[in-house]
């Protein structure tokens, strides 16, 4: 079940994409950035909990956190919720699956029969201005069907499925045309036929279309009205018009962008005369809506099937490698190709003994809850997950994707993942459950980037003498530590703060490293005030 945060009151509609672990705040590292000069740096962390429901909790604010109004602590949120933080308000919202609805079908009959029908709307079928209307009757039916017909548009608009949207149009369709029957048919391009998708009717009996009016509509497009089928020249040879004693028919085509999507039919089998140009023209538009909001679903459907394809990926892989896989920049073949990469390794201290005092099922659990938290923030930093190597998180900043800044981004990640990992902690003491320690480690220098296993399985890594430096930084980092080697300072510069630590002689090198531990980034950022910007 997808979640989000929607800012209320803004110029434009701005959604945020939660993960298991958020952060908000004015300060520019924090998942959501909250532009509020009475905001603290880090306000509030939004997380998933274990039993699938968001939490939020405010951590030590001036101004407090608050859902619905009132100031708390921490409070378990529910879809509709406000969440306001000082000037700020988002309203929370968890994504539902709607409900499939049944598809109907009809049978379609052949006639012997080439209509040669050229169909019009005449000037006198169109809505007149309501000064020219001397009859109240008519004015207040007209003012019915065009009121029925915004109300569609407005319904339509708001339907993701495609068979709810089918629905929706049909019985719209009823409320606004007397008729006892109405289908929906859909444009194969392969068969080149349209095949009936949704249908309505008053009495429960097997359905045959005319295929003489269908093949009007499709091979003209064309809407088709007739008064009176049963003595209607153009379809006298039409067999299923004659069989069903249909009276009055009417067929409009689904078009957009100049294209057939289908065609929605409706007739009567009782009243002679049921329909009026005025009729077909309301429907011609009924069908306008359709065809546009059918589109769009479509649209819609293509974007999903692409996104369910990264989804499978991204169990894999991190996001902005899918990226250039599903673009086609990037071939996962074997080889590599030689560049500068900032490595990240964090690692849990004490995980052996740890596994000795809890059964396996339990450590599992516990992995699988710390990565799913963990990986969160390290692609929302932008980095790749390169493997797990046990209870260890091998990161990548600059592979495949080339980051200017990845060096900072890698000590962003870091400190990131520490506070993920505070809260991972808290909710963990909540149920009685034993603290989990890191120490982190990171390297920036060359290395060879690409696809390396076999011609059956592959794996997107770097090799290199830059790796095992950074996974031996990780081995001396202390439990809440972040250790970084001096090429990764010298990268960064000024903008991080950190302090030196004793040099280290690693296993298979000469000279001792020079390492850093780092404490903290300087804070930039601006906020704006009325029409004004300050900088602290």
């Amino acid at each position: 079940m997808a979640a989000k945060l929607i800012l209320i009151g803004g110029d434009h509609p701005v959604e945020h994409i939660l993960s298991s672990f958020n952060t908000l705040g004015r300060h520019p590292d924090n998942s959501i950035q909250v532009l509020d000069r009475i905001v603290s740096k880090e306000h509030s962390r939004i997380t998933l909990g274990p039993d699938g429901r968001y939490v939020i909790r405010d951590v030590g604010s001036l101004n407090g956190t608050y859902v619905n109004g009132e100031r708390v602590s921490e409070c378990v949120m529910k879809s509709g919720d406000h969440i306001s933080l000082g000037n700020t308000t988002y309203r929370f919202v968890e994504d539902t699956p709607q409900e499939k609805i049944p598809l109907r079908r009809v049978t379609m009959m052949a006639d012997q029969v080439q209509s040669q029908v050229q169909s019009s709307i005449s000037a006198s079928s169109r809505f007149l201005p309501a000064t020219e209307i001397t009859d109240p009757t008519i004015l207040r039916a007209d003012y019915e069907k065009l009121r029925i017909a915004h109300e569609l548009s407005q319904k339509l608009s708001l339907s993701t499925d495609l068979d709810s949207l089918l629905q929706k149009i049909v019985d719209e369709a009823f409320q606004l045309i007397r008729a006892d029957r109405a289908v929906i048919l859909l444009y194969d391009t392969d068969t080149d036929e349209l095949e009936p998708r949704y249908v309505r009717q008053k009495r429960d009996e097997e359905i045959k279309l005319s295929k003489s009016i269908l093949d009007e509509v499709k091979t003209k497009k064309r809407a088709v009205l007739s008064s009176d089928a049963l003595v209607d020249e153009r379809f006298k040879a039409a067999k299923s018009i004659i069989m069903q004693g249909i009276r009055s028919t009417m067929c409009v085509p689904l078009i957009a962008n100049d294209k057939l999507l289908g065609a929605m039919h409706m007739d009567s089998m009782l009243a002679t005369g049921a329909f009026t140009e005025k009729d077909l023209l309301l429907f011609s538009g009924i069908a306008t809506q359709a065809a546009v909001a059918i589109e769009n679903h479509r649209l819609a459907k293509n974007i999903e099937t692409e996104a369910a394809t990264r989804v499978q990926f991204q169990r894999l892989l991190s996001p902005n490698l899918v990226d250039q896989i599903v673009s086609g920049q990037l071939a996962l073949d074997q080889g590599g190709s030689r560049r500068d990469v900032t490595m990240l390794f964090a690692d849990i201290r004490g995980f052996t003994s740890m596994s000795e005092r809890h059964p396996p099922e339990e450590m599992v659990n516990t992995l699988n809850e710390y990565f799913e938290v963990m990986v969160d923030v390290l692609f929302r930093h932008g980095g790749t997950l390169d493997k797990y190597v046990g209870d260890e998180i091998i990161g990548l900043f600059g592979a495949p994707v080339e980051l200017s800044d990845a060096p900072l981004r890698s000590i962003r990640c870091a400190l990131d993942m520490m506070r993920a990992l505070e809260e991972f902690n808290r909710l963990r003491a909540d149920r009685g459950l034993e603290r989990i320690r890191i120490g982190i480690g990171i390297n920036s220098g060359p290395v060879i980037a690409g696809a390396i296993g076999s011609s059956r399985t592959l794996q997107y890594t770097v090799i290199g003498d830059a790796v095992n430096t950074a996974s031996r930084l990780c081995g001396l980092a202390r439990p809440g530590e972040i250790i970084i080697s001096d090429s990764t300072r010298e990268l960064v510069g000024d903008g991080v703060l950190v302090e030196p630590r004793k040099p280290v002689t690693l296993k298979g090198k000469r000279e001792p490293l020079l390492v850093y531990a780092v404490t903290g980034i300087r804070e930039v950022v601006t906020l704006r005030s009325s029409d004004n910007y300050t900088s602290y």
